[in-house]
Formats: C-alpha cells, sequence, structure tokens
C-alpha cells in the first residue's frame, strides 16, 4: 500500500487531480485566470472520490481571486480621506491565493498557492499571464502503512512530515464567447525526501500541464450551450482529457455532462442566486473501482462581487 501511494511521485504518476467542476473556477488549474473575468470571487469545493471505499481520496480547497480595478471602490474611498492624487491602478493586475487540504488513505498534503496575473487588451480580446508560489505541508501516517516485507528500509526512516516549495506559470486568453488556456503545475519539479537510505531518498513530482479550451454559444432565446475540453497531461506523456458540455437557462441554471478519457462519466448541475453559485458533479467511474463504490461526488458554493457582466461590454468592465 505505501509503495503504491508512492507512484504519485514517481515518473509513472498521472496528472494531479483535478476537479470535476473546473469550468466553475478555471483559476485552480491556471493562475493567469486570477481576476481575467473583472470579479472579486470566493469559492469553496469538497470533493470525495469513491464513496463507499474505505479510506477513500478526499479533497477540501477554498479559493479567492479579484481584479484590481481603476475604479474601485477602495482606491475611491482612500482618495476622498487623503484628498491626495494618487496614481490609479491600471486595473490589469490580478490577484488570488488558495487553501487546499487532500488526503489519500495514509498520505496527506496540506498547502497554500498565492497568485499574480496580469491582463493586456489585445484587439477585442484580452490576455492574461500568471505566475504562483506555492508550499505544502506533506504528511505520511506511517503507522498506517502497511510494508510489503518485515523491516522495510523507507518505512523505518520515513519522517511524519516535510514542507516542499512548488510554483505554476500559466496563459489565459479571452475572446468572447470563446477562451484558451495553457499551464504549468509542479514547476519547480521539487524532491519528497521521505527517508536517508539512498535508495529511497528522492521521489521527485513530475511537472503537469493543463490545456483548456471552450465556447459559449448564444442560441439567442435564454439558453446557451458551452462545449470545452481540458487536456491534462504529464512530462512523460500520461494523458488524459475531459470533454464537457453544458447547457445554461439565463445563465442561471445550468445542466452538464462530461467524459474523462478510460476514468469516468461526469454529470453536472448547479444554480446562481444573486451573488451565490452553488454546483454539483457525480462522476461514475468507468473502471473496476465502480464494484465497490457508490461513485465520486463533488460541490462547490461560491460567492461573486461585482458588476454584472450581462449589463456592460466585456471590454468595459474594468
Amino acid at each position: 500500500m505505501f509503495i503504491i501511494s508512492l507512484t504519485n511521485f514517481s515518473g509513472k504518476s498521472q496528472p494531479d487531480v483535478s476537479m470535476s467542476q473546473y469550468m466553475m473556477n478555471k483559476f485552480l488549474i491556471n493562475p493567469a485566470f486570477a481576476g481575467s473575468e473583472g470579479y472579486t470571487s470566493f469559492n469553496l469545493t469538497a470533493r470525495q472520490q469513491w464513496l463507499g471505499f474505505e479510506d477513500a481520496p478526499m479533497t477540501q480547497s477554498i479559493s479567492g481571486q479579484s481584479r484590481i480595478l481603476k475604479n474601485s471602490y477602495v482606491s475611491k474611498s482612500r482618495s476622498v480621506r487623503n484628498r491626495t492624487k494618487k496614481r490609479r491602478p491600471s486595473g490589469k493586475i490580478g490577484l488570488g491565493g488558495y487553501l487546499y487540504n487532500d488526503q489519500n488513505g495514509p498520505i496527506g498534503k496540506t498547502g497554500l498557492e498565492i497568485s499574480y496575473a496580469y491582463h493586456l487588451f489585445v484587439q477585442d480580446g484580452q490576455l492574461s499571464l500568471g505566475l504562483s508560489l506555492s508550499a505544502f505541508q506533506f504528511r505520511i501516517k506511517t503507522d498506517e502503512l502497511v510494508p510489503l516485507e518485515d523491516n522495510d528500509p523507507l518505512l523505518n526512516d520515513a519522517r511524519g512530515s516535510m514542507y516542499i516549495p512548488d510554483g505554476s506559470v500559466g496563459i489565459y486568453y479571452t475572446y468572447q464567447p470563446f477562451y484558451f488556456g495553457i499551464s504549468a503545475k509542479n514547476l519547480f519539479q521539487a524532491s519528497v525526501k521521505f527517508g536517508l537510505d539512498n535508495g529511497f531518498a528522492d521521489y521527485q513530482q513530475l511537472r503537469n500541464y493543463y490545456v483548456i479550451t471552450g465556447y459559449r454559444y448564444d442560441m439567442r432565446n435564454d439558453f446557451e450551450i458551452e462545449p470545452s475540453i481540458l487536456i491534462k497531461t504529464t512530462e512523460t506523456f500520461n494523458l488524459q482529457a475531459d470533454v464537457s458540455v453544458r447547457g445554461y437557462y439565463k445563465r442561471d441554471y445550468w445542466l452538464g455532462f462530461s467524459y474523462r478519457t478510460g476514468n469516468a462519466f461526469v454529470t453536472m448541475v448547479g444554480i446562481k442566486v444573486d451573488k451565490i453559485v452553488i454546483g454539483y458533479a457525480f462522476d461514475y467511474s468507468l473502471n473496476e473501482i465502480q464494484r465497490i463504490s457508490y461513485g465520486s461526488h463533488e460541490i462547490m458554493v461560491g460567492l461573486n462581487f461585482g458588476d454584472n457582466s450581462r449589463r456592460y461590454r466585456w471590454l468595459n468592465r474594468f
């Protein structure tokens, strides 16, 4: 069991697990998305994989991201209070951050990531460049590990926890209603040092690459449809793709379906009430785990603050 868990850091690892509702919070997979829509948003996501399976993986995350606008409430109040002329914000900077916790049996990760994005208008579109720095605590519950042999040297020397720095970079382009983004995570390819034994000293993380694109088609009768695709891979080309389509009614209600290649079929539903957004996803596994599992569940709750995008042209919101 211990050795299987460590494959997340070996050359055979799959891309990092991403949320099924990635379309609702692209910031989690691309730092360039921070502030790209001009809103201030906060999102809470909880995911439970393979319900019914003992010690199944689960993830919780809370994120926030915003655009520093030219005419924000903060900049206005400061100028009135101080009665001094100061340089106004350029309106091109986005900031974001998120905190997450991931548990997979005896292996756990808790991390924090801070992101900076710079947005440029390119003709009628917007090009966003993003960079993030992160650090996470890697934990091992050694008392729950089952070694493959007695006196396992890796288990005997394993440390209970360690702290690891990392980073991400991304590019995101929007030409409404089209979007396209590329990002890379585990940028530093940091090593996890489990123990002192030379044979098991370092387990290096592989970089993970994400390509996302989609198009929201307005059917001009209160309905919209949005096909999208997310391609995930590592440096060893362990490729996985999410092919999705969502239908919207007045942008306040949606129903969607997604196919994750060789892995799962996903159903998504959601509702928006004023500033509150709620989404739910159910993953039906297409592999052997489905025999002992009830599927994977994911819920997201978000808060969006800022002008309603339907009142103004997209490029004039900032």
